[in-house]
């Protein structure tokens, strides 16, 4: 009998052995570790080491693979788990080769060497712009914003003029100067100040008042390339969408792969009804249609582009997984070969605008706050297009101006520098002309003139290039300025007839007063020691919350076209302010839509802001809230894709104790930094 259990023991020692060598410390071997039990979904599947970084790991970062630390669905059965398997080698293949391409880097490379080129060697110079109105950023193409003047120069046109007081608002608005004051004091958290800097000492020009807004066949008539006549729209009364999709329209009029169809379809007949709203409020489609189908007929980086948002929409609007990752990156690689194709060439600057430009805005429509798949900051897709503009024989189209004034202006204030074109804005300010913004994006231009202006104080203000002093003479300019643009009638009404059509008239003037009060409190913001309780920031806040009223929560009303109004309103709101709670229920009526693009990112930040400030974050009801709790390496995650059940300690015998959380004020632009956010909230 002990014969019989030695060789037992000595196996079951060897066993011992041979198991040690699984220990990450012992010997190289098949299986070199314990693999984790709190690693991402996708590692496990894969069978490799998760590092467990959140929101993503090194291994699924390399391949852009999505990382998933909750149980997806795809975890439920094997058969599901090997179908997921099959996607991730298919998209790590597509990966390896896209990667051997270079296509993304290349494009971002030549977008650097594009602008170190010296502007002599342009093929094109400025002067040769011959339309009929020059080219409107050849004034800041012979270099940046001179900061030498110390001054921004919106405050040349102050108005000398006492302008007649306005009717009160419905909700009326404490005057911006409550803690600035008037005549020969300013005051810095209630102290008086001398004002030792006469305003009069920045000019007195009087402001020219604007021209009337360009007709809405103005605005697209200025197209780069001439489009082929197109039968399935009527001029007259608009495109029937009831009749007719988009894409059967586009069938006729150019070829599309089978595999491809329904990507194109997708993005016609679904995402085109989402990027432009305030377009299509002003006008019943046909011209900005004619635009899109032209350049999918003639731009093959634009057509790849909106083939690769219509991946994006339709996984987004689906609720898929990653399924449709590759038909995402394909087209995204697609479009920025053909980019480098005509930067190569050094022709075709006008199509790299074209596409860049909707690669741009489409982002800002629909790209999500965690993308894991890898793209071209926009950053880089605008420096080409600023540095291209100054290099056309002609000027853009009226439509690009409008949507490069408008990345530009926001893309400054997002980064707290100088707009590229910003003496462009200050001249077309100072002699009232417009640049479409308001047809765009539904703010009027002179107020966008002005967030320019302000966003040119706040450059100066972070160089250390002006004092306190000199802030506080420029804030109460900037002020009167803003108070200049007010309406001489201020009511407002819901912008919908009865029939439920749009007002464009109505609805541009609830956006402009937005715009306007987020204008005045990223201005307010600037001053030294700004208290976040003020009166006067609250009262702001308070009449947004008024206006908001006048516009419906949800997919029917116009809350993604208010991104920037809301963020800056948002990251001023105090713990105790309304707004926060507000906000968060207009952004749950939009449902998934409100997770999307510039929307779903601003109220990421927002929440980021809120959570480190101290305060209460209102639930949404959404996944997303337990994001912190995901995150958090101690969160017990359930391996088996089992729900967990969730054991509630004893309430203490003692009395609770209610800790009230520290307050403090967090500026939104330093979270952003820590969180490596680049977004452009347009």
């Amino acid at each position: 009998m002990s014969s019989s259990r030695r060789p037992t023991a000595r196996r079951s020692r060897a066993a011992v052995l041979d198991s040690s060598d699984d220990d990450p410390i012992g010997r190289s071997g098949p299986k070199a570790y314990h693999r984790s039990r709190s690693g991402c979904f996708t590692c496990r599947l894969r069978r490799k080491k998760c590092d467990e970084t959140r929101p993503f790991c090194q291994s699924c970062a390399t391949y852009a693979l999505k990382c998933v630390y909750r149980p997806p669905q795809w975890w439920a059965t094997n058969e599901q788990r090997g179908g997921q398997r099959e996607r991730i080698k298919g998209r790590i293949r597509q990966t390896k080769v896209m990667e051997k391409n270079c296509s993304l880097r290349e494009y971002v490379n030549k977008i650097k060497a594009l602008c170190e080129e010296d502007p002599a060697t342009s093929s094109f110079g400025i002067s040769q712009a011959m339309l009929p109105e020059p080219n409107p950023f050849a004034i800041s193409a012979q270099g940046p914003y001179q900061r030498s003047a110390s001054i921004p120069g919106a405050l040349i046109g102050l108005p000398i003029e006492p302008k007649p007081e306005p009717p009160a608002l419905p909700a009326p608005i404490i005057p911006f100067d409550i803690n600035i004051g008037s005549g020969q004091q300013m005051f810095l958290n209630n102290n008086p100040l001398q004002n030792n800097l006469a305003l009069s000492e920045f000019g007195t020009m009087n402001l020219a008042m604007p021209t009337p807004p360009l007709a809405s066949n103005e605005w697209f008539a200025n197209n780069y390339n001439p489009l082929q006549p197109f039968d399935p729209i009527n001029l007259q009364g608009g495109f029937a969408y009831p009749n007719r999709s988009l894409s059967t329209c586009l069938q006729t009029m150019m070829p599309v792969e089978e595999k491809d169809r329904h990507l194109v379809e997708h993005f016609l007949d679904n995402f085109m009804l989402l990027i432009f709203p305030i377009v299509d409020a002003h006008q019943a489609g046909p011209a900005r249609i004619r635009e899109v189908f032209g350049l999918m007929q003639n731009n093959r980086a634009f057509f790849h582009c909106c083939l690769s948002v219509g991946a994006i929409h339709l996984k987004s609007s689906m609720g898929m997984e990653d399924q449709m990752d590759h038909d995402i990156m394909q087209h995204r690689y697609d479009a920025m070969s053909q980019l480098c194709r005509h930067l190569n060439k050094k022709s075709g600057y006008m199509q790299v605008i074209d596409a860049s430009l909707a690669l741009i805005l489409f982002h800002c429509s629909l790209g999500e706050p965690d993308d894991y798949l890898p793209d071209v900051p926009w950053t880089s897709h605008f420096q080409g297009v600023s540095h291209l503009v100054k290099k056309l024989n002609h000027a853009p189209s009226q439509f690009n101006v409008s949507l490069i004034a408008w990345i530009d202006i926001i893309a400054a204030t997002m980064e707290g520098a100088t707009p590229l074109f910003s003496h462009t804005y200050r001249t077309k300010h100072l002699s009232g002309h417009t640049s479409g913004l308001q047809q765009l994006m539904g703010c009027d231009d002179r107020v966008m003139y002005l967030i320019s202006e302000i966003t040119c104080l706040e450059s100066l203000r972070l160089e250390g290039l002006v004092d306190d002093m000199a802030i506080l003479s420029h804030v109460t300019a900037l002020t009167r300025q803003l108070d200049w643009t007010e309406p001489v009638d201020p009511r407002l009404e819901v912008p919908f007839t009865s029939g439920g059509a749009v007002v464009p008239e109505r609805l541009t003037k609830i956006i402009t007063a937005l715009y306007r009060i987020a204008a005045r409190l990223y201005l307010y913001s600037l001053l030294p020691s700004v208290d976040y309780n003020d009166l006067a920031i609250t009262t702001w806040l308070d009449t947004m919350v008024e206006i908001l009223k006048y516009i419906p929560a949800g997919s029917s009303g116009f809350d993604r076209c208010l991104v920037w109004p809301l963020f800056i309103a948002g990251a001023l709101a105090s713990p105790f302010s309304n707004f926060r709670r507000v906000l968060t229920e207009r952004v749950v009526a939009l449902g998934y839509l409100g997770k999307l693009g510039s929307f779903g990112k601003m109220y990421r930040v927002l929440k980021e802001v809120w959570r480190e400030s101290g305060g209460l974050v209102p639930p949404t009801g959404d996944e997303d809230d337990s994001h912190d709790a995901a995150e958090d390496p101690d969160f017990p995650i359930n391996t088996d894709g089992l729900i967990i059940t969730w054991q509630l300690e004893d309430p203490p015998q003692e009395p609770e104790r209610t800790e009230v959380p520290e307050l403090r004020q967090v500026h939104w632009r330093d979270v952003m930094k820590r969180n490596k956010w680049n977004f452009l909230l347009l």
